[in-house]
């Protein structure tokens, strides 16, 4: 995980509030878990935690709940979701950020 405050093109991820920091380095934590060999950015700037990868973004309950030791909804991760950048496809299962639509 990289841990930076540079911004790069074409990135794509979550931004987790960050009034709960445990759940912004879980998040931070299965986003590097669930994207195996991308580099994976961390901008924590205090009020808010930017998570980004190159093009494509992939955040699954599975590696969430691995994270937080604890059954997890995806859907429980919207209020603390500020903003995110890129498109968002949800499912149950796996959260993913994209930038070209994949119809």
């Amino acid at each position: 995980m990289t841990v930076s405050g540079t911004s790069a093109d074409k990135r794509v991820g979550p931004v987790i509030r960050g009034i709960d920091g445990d759940l912004a380095e879980a998040v931070a934590a299965a986003v590097e878990q669930d994207n195996p060999g991308a580099e994976v950015v961390v901008d924590d700037q205090g009020g808010y935690v930017r998570i980004s990868v190159p093009r494509r973004c992939v955040l699954t309950r599975a590696g969430l709940e691995e994270e937080l030791g604890r059954a997890f909804r995806l859907s429980e991760l919207e209020p603390a979701l500020a903003a995110f950048a890129g498109r968002l496809r949800q499912t149950e299962e796996q959260w993913v950020w994209y930038l070209e639509r994949q119809d």
